[in-house]
């Protein structure tokens, strides 16, 4: 384990993202890369499973991507950053996504930033 890393289980609410997670979870943050470009993000829109099983993904990762498991699928090693790429997608903001992980409306969660009325 990498020394950095010792004791972080301890801290709750926090998900390692490292080399080894980044390693074992390549097909899905692939996947979710992939977003990036028009003619995936067309064939998943209008066949997702065809493009899950293209991607190598397993059934229970297809089922948290459809469910829009958000903080699912930051725990199982999916990288925020490309995790992005689909909220797109979907039409979603990175304020909706944190509101959804942290189990509060959009409305109560931003009651909790420095900055109320942003939308």
């Amino acid at each position: 384990m990498n020394p950095q890393l010792q004791g972080i289980e301890n801290i709750e609410g926090t998900y390692a993202f490292d080399l080894i997670t980044s390693n074992n979870r390549l097909k899905i943050n692939t996947f979710f890369w992939n977003m990036t470009k028009q003619e995936w993000r067309e064939r998943f829109i209008n066949n997702p499973d065809l493009v899950m099983t293209e991607a190598g993904l397993t059934i229970y990762e297809k089922e948290l991507i459809l469910n829009q498991d958000w903080l699912g699928l930051v725990r199982h090693g999916v990288n925020f950053f490309v995790l992005e790429k689909y909220a797109r997608v979907l039409k979603k903001s990175n304020m909706e996504i944190y509101a959804i992980m942290r189990g509060e409306s959009l409305e109560d969660f931003l009651k909790t930033r420095l900055v109320p009325d942003l939308k």
